[in-house]
């Protein structure tokens, strides 16, 4: 994923299933190259390169 895409669906209401190493993920923000995610079948939270975020069709 890259940094536009990142900021598109940060800005809008529109909910977005996006993934990290097969696991769904909310984005709460970013820094640089890195964002900070909150797993979604947990309380897990990890800083990951926004490039490792994917969204699936």
């Amino acid at each position: 994923m890259n940094l536009q895409r990142i900021n598109d669906i940060l800005s809008h209401d529109e909910k977005c299933d996006v993934f990290y190493n097969e696991r769904a993920v909310w984005i709460q923000g970013i820094n640089s190259d890195i964002a900070k995610v909150g797993f979604v079948d947990n309380f897990e939270e990890k800083n990951v390169p926004i490039s490792d975020l994917y969204e699936k069709n």
